[in-house]
């Protein structure tokens, strides 16, 4: 059973700049801030997004993420109009990766929420969208994709834990609900049960 690796220090190296990840495309959002001082990023959670609703393949969520988004454009907008959020990264459905918020950075993505015993989660976590809508399943070039992010994460930051935003937000989001395979990431990642929420956590012989 393999644990998260140790984390270089925060500096460049071959996969990273400045908190950017060498490979996925960069779309700058303003949506962020800095982390408290001292804050270590030892948490990742994973969300799924799509605009409208169940929709894939439009450029609807990078629109959302960098203030663009013409709320007239669909009636669902309206819903979310003037909504100002981020993400670190954003993986769609092919598999292709996207950041928009230095890993250095706080980025808009957990709202109100608490996981093992602290409060806002945006300040220590790394926050990564699935284009995918709760409930439904996501495709095997998305998980090919988390893995390596996820890999690459723990490898630069001090990552212990890893949480959907329906575990550190209970009862306010669902995401990325139960059609995401938990079981499959735990499997690529190789890291122990302690890492994933207790209610998803499978014995080591799993």
């Amino acid at each position: 059973m393999k644990k998260p690796p140790e984390p270089a220090a925060d500096g460049d190296d071959g996969l990273w700049h400045e908190g950017w990840y060498r490979f996925a495309r960069t779309l700058p959002s303003p949506n962020f801030g800095p982390r408290p001082a001292g804050t270590e990023i030892d948490l990742i959670v994973l969300h799924s997004i799509s605009l409208p609703p169940g929709q894939y393949g439009g450029d609807e969520v990078l629109q959302l993420f960098t203030n663009t988004l013409d709320w007239n454009a669909h009636p669902y907008f309206e819903r979310i109009r003037g909504t100002q959020v981020s993400a670190h990264f954003y993986i769609r459905r092919s598999g292709a990766l996207w950041q928009f918020v230095s890993c250095r950075e706080r980025a808009w993505h957990a709202g109100a929420s608490h996981y093992l015993g602290r409060d806002n989660c945006n300040d220590r976590s790394v926050g990564i969208e699935l284009e995918g809508l709760e409930g439904d399943r996501f495709e095997a070039a998305q998980y090919e994709t988390l893995g390596s992010l996820c890999s690459a994460i723990a490898q630069h930051y001090p990552v212990a834990h890893i949480a959907g935003h329906e575990h550190v937000a209970p009862g306010r989001k669902q995401d990325p609900g139960n059609g995401f395979e938990w079981p499959l990431l735990q499997r690529t990642l190789g890291w122990p049960p302690r890492s994933f929420p207790e209610s998803l956590r499978l014995p080591q012989n799993a």
